[in-house]
């Protein structure tokens, strides 16, 4: 039986760009690429499935920020619409780009704690690809 990993803590250094694993070395080798191993500890990273998920949690948490104020600040003041326009749209881009790769991190933490698949030495997948590299 495989050693149980700390969740919070590989979900903690994947929002801040870091090796689930070690902590030290760059989760990221560019925007939202994912890098095939870590610097440091040579933990193989290039197994994580994040696929779409970090962009759902990305519209999810903006989405329920951004509305909600756009709706009370529409019902307050009234704004004209060329400045709810210039004020809602840049704030939703920002936010959007901001919390895109810190989302990716967290699902790839995530994977990686959980053992979720080729992170696991003893999955048949990952089996399989060291039979294949011999």
């Amino acid at each position: 039986m495989s050693e149980k990993r700390d969740l919070g803590l590989a979900v903690k250094r994947g929002f801040l760009g870091r090796c689930p694993n070690c902590g030290k070395g760059k989760l990221f080798r560019k925007f939202l690429k994912i890098a095939d191993e870590c610097p440091v500890c040579h933990e193989a990273l290039r197994h994580h499935r994040a696929d779409d998920a970090p962009a759902y949690l990305v519209i999810l948490i903006v989405g329920h920020i951004i509305v909600p104020l756009a709706l009370l600040v529409e019902k307050l003041y009234q704004p004209p619409h060329w400045l709810a326009f210039s004020i809602w749209l840049p704030l939703t881009l920002i936010m959007a780009l901001a919390l895109l790769q810190p989302m990716k991190g967290i699902v790839v933490g995530w994977q990686w704690a959980q053992r979720m698949h080729g992170f696991d030495p003893n999955h048949e997948d990952e089996i399989e690809l060291m039979k294949d590299a011999r």
